[in-house]
């Protein structure tokens, strides 16, 4: 199954149109020539905040919520995965999970692909270096979040190695769930 993950505030999905965007790239990329409008299908909670799984696929859809509850990201540990592949967001996250158990101390992973940084099991991430955010060019997975601070200006999107780590100021993180957050404790090797 395929997957969207949305934030739900009292009874709104938050930044709607970037999951759609997202949906619909994905149904072209895999010529499935089903359509979903969610903005005809997410009905959230009235109070509250939820994260929403919506799972489709060729034949249809489903559609979950969950009470929120927030993940703390304040350290990640590097690790190389030259062989990942997760430019789709599928439900089947076991790749995903296999970096993840690998954490040791920390609280996810940051995974080098071919010697760029690219992505958390979770998140999109970002380094503060003079003053500027840079993101990964070549993310595991576009992110809807990583996608609007881009289009608002906030990101630029660069080819970051892990030389770049030592250049950093700081280091974010960045999903629907959470926005955009600094890691308190920074990348460790």
């Amino acid at each position: 199954m395929l997957l969207e993950t949305l934030r739900c505030e009292n009874g709104s999905p938050i930044h709607l149109s970037y999951h759609q965007e997202r949906l619909e790239a994905t149904l072209h990329t895999l010529n499935i020539q089903k359509t979903y409008d969610l903005h005809t299908l997410i009905f959230p909670p009235k109070l509250g905040i939820y994260r929403c799984r919506f799972l489709y696929n060729a034949e249809g859809y489903s559609i979950e919520f969950h009470p929120y509850i927030p993940k703390k990201i304040t350290s990640l540990k590097l690790l190389f995965a030259d062989d990942i592949e997760y430019a789709i967001k599928y439900s089947d996250r076991k790749a995903l999970e296999r970096l993840f158990e690998q954490r040791e101390m920390c609280d996810d992973v940051l995974i080098v692909k071919n010697g760029f940084l690219t992505d958390t099991t979770i998140a999109n991430i970002a380094l503060e270096i003079e003053g500027k955010w840079f993101t990964p060019q070549t993310p595991l997975l576009a992110g809807t979040t990583r996608a609007r601070l881009l289009e608002e200006g906030f990101l630029t999107p660069a080819p970051l190695s892990v030389s770049d780590i030592a250049k950093a100021t700081k280091v974010g993180v960045m999903n629907v769930m959470v926005g955009f957050i600094e890691v308190e404790n920074g990348i460790i090797s």
